[in-house]
């Protein structure tokens, strides 16, 4: 046998393997958790110390508070975790460019301060002075993009610089130790309203036939491109996760929470809006043009621009997307406190970044999703609903979430170091 010969012999495709990606599914059930199994030994390990970490969490606190359990906590928990959820997805899209913004919570703030002062003080209708709020932080964002993108600022500096400069704006615009009530109703109602008990339960179907939906979709477009799909096993998989936990969560928030005469019972309103977002920005990052290049610019900005990506553009906008969640995450915030005064939005920021972090999104840029954000807000909300049904100061609050973005952070390099990436 010649050397060429058995060149093209030790190269030929396995049989097994020319069968499967014939009949279009991508190896079995078992191919694929070895698959993944085999991405988290070389580091790639997404969401999971995220969820590992929730788990654990809430079995600890489950064992040292007796309330930790409960229907009432379980709707709080998702009251408090909503303003950090969409603040920690709203960072994602910088955070997967490898870039960072500082002046996202001010940002949020001054959208609302704009807002509230628009509604009370000069008598505009709410929904014009909300649309006048997010046109602040469009612009903003807008603003920060052109001096990142265009200018070529660091996007640390630039958004240090607002996030000082509009804390100071903030205060001119609702004054010194002012504070403006929120008298719309409707905006009053995002984190006080509930649904009704059926509609938990319609929330939950939508949810499982968008998910279904979606992955079928998929899978035809794979088999019409002639790409191997992987087993249907792992979508039932899916959706089965999907209703065993969301039927929990519904059923839990069903019962009545009251101790009165009144019931207060059904899904919190604020739980469809925080997973309709999550589905859009889902959706925008895994199956557009758009995210694909976010994440292309995010592994290697220099090769997308060779490649005809418009590397300039594609920044200007997630910085101007971010700036527009940072406003909705505010009002979540603002809604549940039922008032905006001048130090709106100066805290959070710093937990959205480590929301981002904790749930596995990478600071180097090119590696996480919103879910990953999402678990990581979790984590956090977590954190400070168990510390308070303790009745831990609140620098043991501090300091423990400290401590959980400094393992994540270290995972996270560890996690590139074992994958390959360069040391500095």
């Amino acid at each position: 046998m010649s050397a060429s010969t058995s060149t093209r012999t030790a190269a030929a495709p396995d049989p097994v393997s020319s069968d499967l990606i014939g009949s279009g599914v991508e190896g079995g059930v078992g191919d694929q958790i070895n698959a993944w199994l085999q991405r988290v030994r070389s580091g790639d390990m997404g969401a999971l110390p995220a969820v590992g970490g929730l788990v654990l969490l809430a079995v600890l606190f489950g064992a040292l508070s007796p309330y930790f359990f409960t229907a009432v906590n379980f709707a709080n928990l998702m009251n408090q975790a909503a303003s950090l959820v969409v603040l920690g997805m709203a960072l994602v899209f910088v955070l997967l460019l490898g870039e960072i913004d500082l002046s996202a919570g001010v940002t949020g703030g001054v959208g609302m301060a704009a807002f509230v002062v628009l509604n009370v003080r000069f008598d505009i209708p709410w929904p014009i002075a909300l649309a006048a709020g997010f046109g602040v932080g469009l612009l903003t964002g807008a603003l920060i993009g052109f001096l990142v993108a265009r200018v070529g600022i660091p996007s640390f500096v630039v958004t240090l610089g607002l996030f000082l400069g509009y804390q100071g704006l903030t205060l001119m615009i609702i004054g010194a130790g002012g504070l403006y009530p929120i008298q719309a109703p409707e905006i009053i109602a995002l984190q006080n309203g509930r649904l009704p008990v059926w509609g938990g339960w319609v929330m939950l179907a939508v949810m499982l036939l968008i998910s279904g939906g979606m992955s079928f979709w998929d899978r035809a477009r794979r088999r019409r491109a002639g790409v191997p799909n992987r087993p249907i096993a792992l979508v039932w998989a899916k959706l089965a996760v999907i209703a065993v936990l969301g039927g929990i969560a519904v059923l839990v928030l069903n019962l009545n929470r009251s101790q009165s005469v009144i019931p207060v019972e059904g899904v919190p309103i604020i739980v469809p809006v925080v997973l309709a977002v999550l589905f859009v920005g889902t959706f925008v990052l895994d199956r557009t043009k758009f995210g694909r290049y976010v994440y292309a610019i995010g592994g290697n900005a220099e090769a997308a621009r060779r490649a005809g990506i418009k590397v300039r553009w594609v920044k200007w906008w997630c910085f101007v997307i971010a700036s527009g969640l940072a406003v909705l995450s505010l009002l979540f915030a603002q809604a549940r406190i039922g008032s905006v005064d001048g130090a709106v939005g100066r805290d959070i920021v710093l937990s959205g970044v480590a929301a981002a972090v904790v749930g596995g999104v990478s600071l180097f840029g090119g590696r996480g999703r919103l879910v990953h954000a999402a678990i990581g807000a979790l984590v956090i909300a977590v954190i400070i609903n168990g510390l308070g049904l303790l009745r831990m100061d609140a620098g043991v609050n501090l300091l423990v979430t400290g401590g959980v973005l400094i393992l994540a952070a270290t995972v996270d390099a560890l996690s590139r170091l074992r994958a390959g990436g360069v040391r500095s």
